[in-house]
C-alpha cells in the first residue's frame, strides 16, 4: 500500500518536474548531476519559503517605519498639549497669587483703618463723657441759679412787705435804693439763667452731632469688617481645600507649624481692652477684630505649612507624562507590578527642581534608581527624584522650593530619559499627583 502511494506521488512529481541532468564538462572529463523530481520539488519549496519570508519581513519593516512616524507625531501633539496645559496652569497660579497678595494688602489697609477708628472712637467717647459732665455741671448751676432767683423773689416780696409796714425809724429814701439793688440782682440772675440755658442747648446739640458721628463711624467699621471677613474667606478656603485634597489633617499640621514658630512671637495678640482703656467685656466690634486676627494667624500658618509640603511640579519644562501611580505593566519584564511614583519623560539634561523646603538625605547612586536625590520635608514627608544624569546637591544641604537639584537622565533601571518622582509620608508611598493637582488653585 505504501509502495503504491509512493509510486503515485512520484508519478505526479514526474508530470510537473521531470527528471533533469546537469552536465559538468572539464578538459579531461565530463560528468553530470541527476536532479530527481523530489529534489526539484524541495528546491522550489525552499525558494518559495525564502521569497515569502522576505516579503513578510519587508512588510513588517514598512509597517514599523510608518508606525514610528505616527508615534513621533503623536508625541509632538502630546507635548504641545502638555505645554498648553502648563501655560494655563501657570497663568491660573499667577492669578491666584495676585489675588492672595491683593487680599493681604486689603487686609493690612483695613487693619490700619481699624486702628485709626479705634483711636477716634476712644477720643469721641472721651469727648462725650466730658460733654455729659459739662451738661451735668450746667444743669446743677442752672438749678442753683433758679433756686437763687426764687430766693431773691421771696426776699423782694418780704422787702416790699417790710417797706409797706415800715416804722418811724425807716426813712422815705431807703426803699427806692433797696428796690434798685434787687432789680439789678434779678436782671443779672436772669441773664445768667439765659446764658446757662443757651450753653445747655449748645451742649445738647454737640452731643447729638457726636452721636451721629459715632454712628457713622460704626457703620464704616462694620463695612470694613465685612470686607476683611470676605478677604479672609477668599484667602483661607483655597489653602484649607488644598491640604484636605492631599489627605493631610489640617488641625495637626497647623498645630505643628504653630509649635515650630512659637519662639518667633506666636500668633497675633487679640484685643483685650475696651475703648475706655480698661479690662472689660469685649464689644461686638472687638470680638470681630479678634476673630479676624485669629484668621490672619491661621492664614500665615497655612502659608508656612504650604511652603514645607511638596505642593509643586518637579519639572517646569515641556515634558510628557508617561506613567502614573499604581499597578502597571513592567517595561522590562512585561509583568504586573506596583509603580510607587509618576514618570515625566523629557530631553536629556532637563532641569529638575525641589518641590518643597527640606534637607537632602541622599544624593548618589542607588540600585534600580540610578542617580537618586532624596529630600526630607516637614510632617514626615519625603520626596525622591530618580534616574538623574547629574546631581547638583549634597547630603545635609538645605534646599528651598524651586531650587535646581538635578538634571534628567536615564541611569539605573530605565528604558529612556525620564524623571521618576515619588512622595512618601511616614515611609509609605502616596500618589504624587494628589499634591500637584491640589496646589493648582493656590500656587
Amino acid at each position: 500500500m505504501r509502495t503504491r502511494l509512493a509510486i503515485k506521488i512520484h508519478s505526479a512529481f514526474e508530470r510537473y518536474f521531470p527528471e533533469r541532468r546537469v552536465f559538468l564538462k572539464s578538459d579531461k572529463d565530463t560528468r553530470f548531476i541527476r536532479l530527481s523530481s523530489e529534489t526539484q520539488v524541495v528546491a522550489v519549496a525552499g525558494v518559495a519559503v525564502m521569497v515569502g519570508w522576505t516579503a513578510v519581513a519587508t512588510a513588517i519593516l514598512l509597517m514599523d517605519s510608518i508606525g514610528s512616524g505616527n508615534f513621533r507625531e503623536q508625541a509632538k501633539r502630546d507635548q504641545a498639549t502638555y505645554q498648553e496645559r502648563l501655560n494655563v496652569l501657570s497663568a491660573e497660579r499667577d492669578a491666584r497669587a495676585q489675588e492672595a497678595l491683593a487680599a493681604q494688602d486689603r487686609f493690612n489697609a483695613a487693619l490700619e483703618q481699624i486702628s485709626a477708628m479705634q483711636s477716634e472712637l476712644l477720643a469721641s467717647e472721651n469727648r462725650r463723657r466730658e460733654l455729659e459732665t459739662g451738661i451735668e455741671v450746667i444743669q446743677t448751676t442752672l438749678r442753683t441759679t433758679m433756686k437763687q432767683r426764687e430766693d431773691a423773689r421771696k426776699e423782694l416780696a418780704a422787702l416790699k412787705q417790710e417797706n409797706s409796714n415800715a416804722d418811724m425809724y425807716v426813712t422815705a429814701s431807703s426803699a427806692p435804693v433797696q428796690m434798685a439793688f434787687m432789680t439789678d440782682a434779678l436782671a443779672r440772675t436772669a441773664e445768667e439763667r439765659d446764658q446757662i440755658a443757651a450753653d445747655a442747648r449748645q451742649a445738647l446739640d454737640q452731643r447729638d452731632d457726636l452721636e451721629l458721628e459715632i454712628r457713622l463711624m460704626q457703620e464704616r467699621s462694620d463695612e470694613i469688617f465685612r470686607q476683611l471677613e470676605e478677604a479672609m474667606v477668599i484667602s483661607v478656603e483655597p489653602l484649607d481645600k488644598m491640604f484636605r485634597q492631599a489627605g493631610m489633617p489640617t488641625d495637626r499640621i497647623i498645630e505643628e507649624v504653630r509649635r515650630g514658630y512659637s519662639g518667633m512671637g506666636g500668633p497675633l495678640t487679640p484685643l483685650s481692652l475696651s475703648t475706655r482703656g480698661e479690662v472689660d467685656e469685649l464689644s461686638a466690634e472687638e470680638a470681630r477684630a479678634n476673630t479676624l486676627l485669629k484668621q490672619m494667624d491661621q492664614l500665615n500658618l497655612y502659608r508656612l505649612a504650604a511652603e514645607k509640603a511638596p505642593f509643586a511640579n518637579p519639572v517646569h519644562s515641556a515634558v510628557r507624562f508617561t506613567s502614573g501611580y499604581g499597578s502597571r505593566r513592567d517595561p522590562k519584564t512585561g509583568g504586573r507590578r506596583m509603580h510607587n511614583g509618576v514618570d515625566f519623560a523629557g530631553p536629556q539634561g532637563t532641569d529638575i527642581f525641589a518641590t518643597a523646603d527640606g534637607v537632602v538625605t541622599h544624593a548618589g547612586w542607588q540600585s534600580g534608581f540610578g542617580r537618586l536625590v532624596k529630600i526630607k520635608h516637614a510632617f514626615g514627608i519625603e520626596t525622591l527624584y530618580a534616574h538623574n544624569t547629574k546631581i547638583n546637591v549634597k547630603v545635609g544641604q538645605r534646599v528651598s522650593r524651586g531650587d535646581h537639584i538635578a538634571d534628567m537622565g536615564s541611569t539605573g533601571r530605565s528604558t529612556g530619559t525620564h524623571l521618576h518622582y515619588e512622595v512618601r509620608v511616614n515611609g509609605k508611598p502616596v500618589n504624587p499627583m494628589t499634591y500637584i493637582k491640589a496646589a493648582r488653585n493656590v500656587f
